[in-house]
């Protein structure tokens, strides 16, 4: 049984990540990419399907936490033979992808243990092990694939298993050092663990020195900024929405997906986050990745990409992964890519706004893509689609959907007249027109007062927290405050906001999931523009307690449970929790800048 998602730590080097558990396994690691099969399944199936394991012998009291302003994990366990210290890092890639583990004792003598069980193919493919000619190296090969070994613990085979014991005292450092490789190159060059360490700790120390403050959260805002890093893959800028699939948004349920990818709907709000953290070169990176992502023929365009652009996301299913906590399928892929969702056409306009207003540097082919994209969202605006929670059912009049059309050509507007950029503007200015009154007309309902979440609906939707955000109404206005409070009332569980009411609206699956974090820090900054500010400051302390111990959100939230669900973590729920404490403690606040 896997542990709790909260009872999982980030470790990554800006191309993939690792989960590492309090109890020392490594349980879920993708190399060389994000988007790579697995060579460690455990988190989604058995500990058979791939872990790596150090800890010891004896049970233990465990803390941890990151070393500060990094992501060098320390977890210590105190046994009652003594206490040692394991650090676990990933350094920036040079030549090769490697996981360094760092065993040190502290006091008394400890007798641990380590098990490494490596599974390439998502935990299905047994490698073949063997020594190579260098001391304390062991090499796996499947196939492609290669994983190099290196210590000096004394290592033997049992049931397919590398296993070893070793003794730990005051002072004792003992080293591990996993790299990966193409099965027909020579072994993986293996950096000498203290030099990657120390590399490791002067890139993140480095990059955290430019984090800008946020009052009394500017702690927790460095900590979501570090680990929206980390979900950068650092040679294309594209940055994943998770760096796992299939983590149940209910457990036991069939909400699972896969959320290796990248998604043009978190465009603005990344590029908010990172431009008001202080990191113009990776919100240019973000940029450039969109524009050359959705390049191409405008009725191309997808809701996400592979993350260097990739179009082809195929969805599979994995049938020898029980899922995590027995919740299938496991998914590989999102169908949903190939989905209509009009939503990203706003997105993408008003990030590539936003990125001009905020200064980032000019990038010529962004403007022609936007016209060729805007003549096209002219022609099909007015279709039904699949909504930004990417229902699998028929296509319906999205009310947010039709909000982020108007978002849409209200930015080219801004961006002609503010920019001095070509365009049909007074074309653009009557479509804008048409949604809006559209919008008003459709998307109101009169008998509930409140925007409601498709046309002819009764259903109430967290995504119309965002129509003031947007600046599609202005906060004052008594829709928005009508809607709002239908929200509070309506879609409230366990002080939290659900997505919708998943028992009666028809979303394609079974009803039940937790509350998606994103949507009640929306909540939060609705209060911010409606100047109730007591409000928005106890929203967000809630939900920053729902952090774990070393600052990580998942993407939901059980409250029955009381524990994080869904996939983890997860990087708009860091990127909403970074906006919202800017909207809370600096005088020009993030939502007003987009509202305007």
């Amino acid at each position: 049984m896997p542990l709790r998602i909260e009872d999982y730590a980030l470790i990554g080097d800006c191309e993939t990540a690792g989960l590492v558990g309090r109890d020392g396994s490594i349980d879920r690691l993708c190399v060389p990419r994000f988007d790579s099969d697995a060579c460690f399944a455990a988190l989604l199936g058995e500990p058979k399907n791939g872990r790596w394991l150090i800890a010891p012998e004896q049970p233990a009291d465990v803390s941890r936490k990151y070393r500060d302003n990094t992501l060098i994990l320390e977890t210590t366990f105190k046994t009652s033979e003594g206490t040692v210290q394991l650090t676990d890092f990933m350094p920036p890639k040079d030549k090769c992808c490697a996981l360094m583990r760092l065993v040190t004792g502290v006091e008394g003598q400890v007798r641990m243990r380590t098990e490494l069980i490596i599974r390439f193919d998502y935990g299905t493919t047994v490698p073949w092990v063997r020594r190579t000619h260098d001391k304390g190296m062991l090499r796996a090969i499947a196939g492609p694939q290669m994983m190099a070994l290196k210590t000096p613990v004394p290592l033997r085979g049992v049931n397919l298993t590398t296993v070893g014991e070793f003794t730990v005292k005051p002072g004792d450092r003992v080293t591990f050092v996993l790299a990966y490789g193409p099965s027909n190159a020579p072994t993986p060059h293996m950096q000498d663990l203290f030099e990657g360490l120390d590399a490791t700790e002067r890139f993140w120390r480095g990059w955290s020195s430019k984090c800008g403050s946020a009052g009394k959260w500017s702690s927790i805002v460095a900590r979501s900024l570090i680990t929206l890093k980390a979900l950068t893959f650092a040679p294309t800028g594209g940055i994943v929405a998770a760096p796992t699939t299939s983590l149940p948004e209910q457990i036991g349920g069939p909400r699972n997906w896969d959320y290796r990818f990248c998604w043009v709907r978190d465009a603005t709000l990344t590029l908010q986050a990172l431009m008001g953290g202080g990191y113009f070169e990776e919100a240019s990176a973000w940029r450039d990745w969109l524009v050359r992502a959705v390049a191409g023929s405008p009725a191309q365009m997808q809701i996400m990409y592979g993350i260097a652009g990739e179009r082809r996301l195929w969805e599979w299913e994995v049938p020898w992964l029980r899922g995590y906590e027995d919740s299938r399928p496991v998914r590989i892929g999102n169908a949903a890519h190939a989905q209509l969702q009009l939503d990203v056409y706003g997105e993408l306009m008003d990030a590539l706004y936003q990125g001009r207003k905020g200064g980032l540097p000019r990038y010529e082919p962004a403007w022609n893509v936007e016209l060729a994209l805007l003549e096209h969202l002219a022609e099909i605006w007015h279709r039904p689609d699949n909504g930004i929670w990417e229902m699998r059912i028929e296509p319906r009049h999205f009310t947010y959907s039709k909000v982020m059309a108007w978002v849409a050509f209200d930015r080219a507007i801004k961006s002609a007249e503010e920019f001095g950029l070509p365009g049909p503007v007074e074309q653009w200015r009557s479509v804008r027109q048409n949604i809006h009154a559209d919008v008003c007309h459709n998307g109101f309902d009169p008998d509930m007062k409140c925007f409601v979440q498709s046309y002819g609906s009764k259903e109430l939707d967290a995504s119309l927290l965002l129509m003031p955000a947007v600046g599609f109404l202005p906060p004052s206005d008594a829709r928005i405050r009508a809607t709002v409070d239908a929200i509070e009332r309506g879609l409230m569980r366990d002080g939290f906001v659900l997505r919708y009411r998943t028992a009666s609206t028809d979303d394609g699956l079974p009803a039940g999931e937790g509350a998606f974090l994103a949507c009640s820090f929306w909540l939060a900054d609705a209060y911010c523009l409606l100047g109730r500010h007591d409000d928005a400051e106890q929203l967000f302390e809630r939900l920053v307690g729902l952090c774990n111990d070393v600052g990580l959100l998942a993407e939901e939230y059980d409250g029955r449970r009381k524990r994080l669900v869904g996939n983890f973590p997860q990087a708009f729920s860091h990127i909403s929790l970074i906006n919202t404490a800017h909207n809370l403690s600096r005088a020009e606040k993030p939502v007003e800048k987009r509202a305007q």
